[in-house]
C-alpha cells in the first residue's frame, strides 16, 4: 500500500510540474517566429544606395521595418500582463493551499498527540474489553480500526498535499523566470527600436538635403502609378460590365424558363377544360337519349369554357442584379474572410508603403498616394493568389507583368511582376502562385509587390483584409 502511494505521489509531481509547460513553450514558440521574420526583414535594408531613389526606398523600408518591431513589442506588454495575471493566480492558489495544509497539519498533530498519550496496547485492550456488551466491544474494536486508518490517510493527504503546493512553487518559480526573461526581451527591442529611430533621422536628413531630386522622382512614380492604376480602373470597367452581362443573361434564362412553365400549365388547364365540356356533352346527349334530358338539364348547370380555363397574370419582371449568383456566392465567401486572407507574396514581408494619402517624413509638400500597398520580399519571391478566382486580366506595362484576379464582386491585383504564370480566363485556387515578383538588379535586388483589392470601382484598404 505503501509503496503504490509512492508511486502515485511521484506521478502527480511529475505532472504538477509539467502543467506550465504550454504556458512558456506557446510563449517561446510565438516569441521565436516573430524574431525570426524581423531577422528575415531586417536583410532588406542591407541592399540600400545613396541616391535619392535608394535612400527613398531604405526610408519606406525602415518604417515598414519600426511598425514591426513597435507589434513585437505591444506582442511582448501583452505576454507580460499574462504572465502576471498567471503569477497572481498562482500566489493566491498557493497560499490558500498552504493554509489549508496548515490546518490539516494542526489536526493530525492533535490526533497524534491523542495516540501518543494512549500508545500501549494494554491501554487499548482495556478500552475494548471495558465494553458492557459484545456489539458494545465490536463497536470499539472498529472503531480502533477505522482511527488507526484514518489517522494513516490524514497522514498520505498531507504528503499529497506538500507535493501538490512544493509542485505550484516550483511553476511560480518558473513564470517568475519566463517573466523576466520576457522583460529583457522588451528592453533589448526598445533599444534596437530607438537604434531604427536614429537611423531613420539620418535618411530624413539626407533627403532633406536633396529635395529637389526627390520631387522628380515623386513626381515620376506618380505618373507611372497614374498611368497603371487608369488601365487597372479601364480593364475593371470592363470586368464590371462582364459580370452584368452575366447577370442579365441569367435573369433572362429565368425569365424564359418561367414562362415556359407558365405555357406548358396553360396549355395543360386547356386541355383539361376541353375534356371537361366534351365529358358534359356526351353526359347530355346519353341521358336526352334516355328521356331524362328535361329533368337534368332544369338543375345541372353547363359547363362553359371559359368558366374551367384560369387566366393567369404574368410575374411582374423582377430587377436584375448586378451579379449573378455565383459571382454572388463567390462574393460572400470572399468577404467572410475578411482580416484572414494570406499575404500575396511567399516568405517573409515586409509592408513597406500603405493604403491612401501621406507624407513623406520630414519633407515639405512631398505627398504619396497608395491605392494598394507595397510588400517588399526577398528575392526569388511570387505573388500567390488571396483567394479562389478567376484570372480576369494579365497585361504588361512598362515591361513588367500585372494580374487581375476576379472573386465575385471583388478583385485582387497584382502588380510589378517580372513574369505571370496564368492566363486570362484561367480558373485559381487560394495561394497559388501568379508570377514572379520582379527583383531590381540595380537596386541590390529589392523586390517589391504592389498589391490592390477593389469592390467594383470601390478601393479597398488590403490591409484591413489580410491575416498578418
Amino acid at each position: 500500500m505503501r509503496r503504490s502511494f509512492i508511486i502515485f505521489y511521484c506521478l502527480f509531481i511529475t505532472v504538477i510540474l509539467n502543467a506550465q509547460t504550454p504556458l512558456i513553450s506557446n510563449l517561446q514558440k510565438k516569441h521565436s517566429a516573430l524574431q525570426k521574420q524581423i531577422a528575415a526583414t531586417e536583410q532588406m535594408l542591407k541592399s540600400t544606395k545613396k541616391d535619392v531613389k535608394g535612400q527613398l526606398y531604405h526610408l519606406q523600408a525602415l518604417n515598414g521595418q519600426i511598425e514591426e518591431r513597435k507589434r513585437y513589442i505591444e506582442t511582448i506588454n501583452g505576454d507580460v500582463q499574462a504572465i502576471s495575471g498567471q503569477v497572481m493566480t498562482l500566489s493566491a492558489r498557493l497560499e490558500a493551499m498552504q493554509r489549508d495544509l496548515n490546518e490539516r497539519k494542526m489536526k493530525y498533530l492533535s490526533s497524534v498527540n491523542y495516540v501518543y498519550r494512549n500508545k500501549t496496547i494494554q491501554e487499548k485492550l482495556m478500552f475494548i474489553f471495558s465494553a458492557k456488551s459484545l456489539s458494545q466491544m465490536y463497536r470499539r474494536m472498529r472503531y480502533v480500526k477505522e482511527y488507526a486508518t484514518y489517522q494513516r490517510l490524514q497522514g498520505e493527504d498531507i504528503i499529497r498535499r506538500q507535493g501538490i503546493i512544493n509542485g505550484h512553487r516550483h511553476q511560480l518559480v518558473q513564470v517568475k523566470q519566463v517573466k523576466v526573461g520576457v522583460i529583457k526581451e522588451r528592453e533589448g527591442e526598445k533599444a534596437v527600436l530607438e537604434k531604427k529611430e536614429q537611423q531613420k533621422k539620418q535618411v530624413v536628413s539626407e533627403l532633406q538635403k536633396k529635395q529637389r531630386g526627390l520631387q522628380s522622382l515623386i513626381s515620376k512614380k506618380r505618373r507611372e502609378a497614374n498611368q497603371l492604376n487608369a488601365r487597372i480602373d479601364r480593364l475593371i470597367t470592363l470586368e464590371i460590365e462582364k459580370a452584368r452581362k452575366r447577370a442579365e443573361e441569367e435573369a433572362r434564362k429565368r425569365r424564359l424558363e418561367e414562362e415556359r412553365r407558365i405555357a406548358i400549365q396553360r396549355k395543360a388547364e386547356a386541355l383539361a377544360a376541353e375534356k371537361a365540356v366534351a365529358e358534359e356533352a356526351r353526359r347530355e346527349k346519353a341521358e336526352a337519349a334516355s328521356g331524362t334530358s328535361k329533368t337534368s338539364s332544369s338543375t345541372r348547370k353547363p359547363v362553359r369554357k371559359s368558366e374551367t380555363h384560369k387566366t393567369h397574370t404574368p410575374p411582374a419582371p423582377s430587377p436584375v442584379p448586378s451579379i449573378s449568383s455565383v459571382d454572388q456566392r463567390l462574393s460572400n465567401t470572399f468577404a467572410d474572410n475578411r482580416g484572414r486572407l494570406p499575404m500575396p507574396i511567399t516568405g517573409n514581408c515586409l509592408v513597406i508603403s500603405h493604403y491612401g494619402q501621406y507624407a513623406v517624413e520630414g519633407m515639405n509638400n512631398v505627398k504619396l498616394d497608395n491605392k494598394g500597398i507595397d510588400i517588399q520580399g526577398h528575392p526569388g519571391a511570387c505573388a500567390r493568389a488571396v483567394y479562389n478566382g478567376e484570372v480576369s486580366a494579365v497585361f504588361q506595362m512598362n515591361g513588367l507583368f500585372n494580374v487581375l484576379v476576379r472573386h465575385g464582386e471583388y478583385i485582387s491585383v497584382y502588380c510589378n511582376l517580372s513574369s505571370a504564370s496564368v492566363r486570362q480566363g484561367e480558373h485559381v485556387s487560394t495561394r497559388q502562385i501568379l508570377g514572379k515578383v520582379y527583383s531590381d538588379s540595380s537596386d541590390g535586388g529589392r523586390t517589391v509587390l504592389h498589391f490592390q483589392l477593389r469592390k467594383e470601382r470601390e478601393k479597398l484598404n488590403p490591409e484591413q483584409w489580410l491575416g498578418r
